[in-house]
């Protein structure tokens, strides 16, 4: 360990080079050790080097050293990592973008510096490499991002976004726009894990702010992509789906309801209400209510329906998951008696 200090500290480019490489390859309990040696800022001095190896290196070492250390975590972020951090993710290399953003992604991890990252103007880069993204056009001279870069960019302003004081800032910066548009990526799949991470950080935002939930529901197409998502998505997506739609419809029912109801909401919600998660099947029966009951109108017809729908909920939830086949059948008997 002493000849990696050294190297380090006082070697040469291939010196330090061959030791950031060698540093990542220690034990836990060594790595922690040499961080307190004071490691850090000679690492942090080649992520400013144009040579694209001690770069290169100099990164894997910085995440080998905050891995699993928190204490390691605060060191790099004192020590000024988060701006040059930032100038790399807006480097040409895919490469270096990717060691960049993994190494944000670590250093967001923990809560000491959640504001620290904020206030670097992290939030508005990373959403801005999000749009470049959805567009493919090139964002002030920012390469392509790969998909793990955004699935690690979204995880980024999630870990940002378990600090609420921040969301605001997330919701400012256009970040909803750019999730919302995730959701249509990855060719339609919306079972994919860009699409998870996506709508489970929308919902995160939506539940905290109603700023965020006017957001989704002005955006044009989100309401559909919500929709599809609870038809198409896997369990999870759908979950976090209707948990968006619910506050939407929340918010301001008599502005929402329609426009949900016209994407064609019904049979994908019922579906859920009988299939879906825990979580997934009691947001869709308040849903549900909230989809069909109709006060304004006060007549007997709507009042049976709703006591019908209610009816059919209480026979689901008897049956269980037993028989999967008198779910189904519930559901079509519900379809029909709703649409009647």
């Amino acid at each position: 360990m002493e000849e990696v200090v050294e190297a380090l500290l006082n070697g040469d480019r291939e010196t330090q080079i061959r030791a950031a490489t060698d540093l990542g390859r220690l034990s836990g309990r060594q790595r922690h050790k040499l961080a307190e040696r004071g490691v850090v800022p000679p690492l942090l001095s080649m992520l400013h080097s144009q040579d694209f190896e001690a770069v290169e290196a100099a990164l894997f070492a910085l995440l080998r050293l905050a891995s699993g250390s928190e204490r390691n975590k605060v060191r790099i972020a004192k020590a000024g990592a988060i701006p040059t951090m930032l100038g790399l993710l807006q480097c040409q290399s895919e490469a270096l973008m990717d060691h960049a953003m993994a190494a944000l992604l670590i250093l967001s991890s923990c809560t000491a510096n959640k504001l620290v990252i904020a206030a670097s103007g992290a939030i508005q880069i990373l959403v801005e490499m999000l749009n470049g993204a959805n567009t493919g056009g090139d964002n002030n001279g920012i390469s392509s991002m790969s998909t793990q870069a955004k699935l690690d960019a979204i995880s980024t302003l999630q870990n940002l976004s378990t600090c609420h004081q921040i969301i605001p800032l997330v919701v400012s910066s256009g970040a909803v726009f750019s999730l919302i548009h995730q959701l249509g990526g990855g060719g339609g799949d919306k079972s994919s894990e860009l699409v998870q991470k996506a709508i489970s950080l929308l919902e995160m935002m939506a539940s905290w702010s109603e700023v965020a939930v006017e957001e989704v529901a002005g955006t044009d197409g989100a309401i559909q992509t919500l929709v599809e998502t609870v038809e198409e998505g896997s369990p999870q997506c759908q979950e976090h789906a209707v948990g968006i739609l619910l506050l939407i419809c929340q918010s301001c029912r008599e502005k929402y309801r329609g426009l949900i109801l016209r994407e064609g909401i019904m049979p994908g919600l019922l579906q859920m209400s009988v299939h879906g998660t825990w979580r997934a099947k009691e947001m869709a029966q308040d849903l549900l209510l909230l989809l069909r009951e109709c006060p304004n109108y006060g007549s007997r017809k709507k009042q049976l329906k709703n006591e019908q729908l209610e009816q059919i909920m209480k026979e689901i939830d008897a049956e269980g998951e037993e028989v999967a086949g008198t779910a189904l059948r519930m559901v079509e008997e519900m379809l029909a008696k709703l649409s009647s």
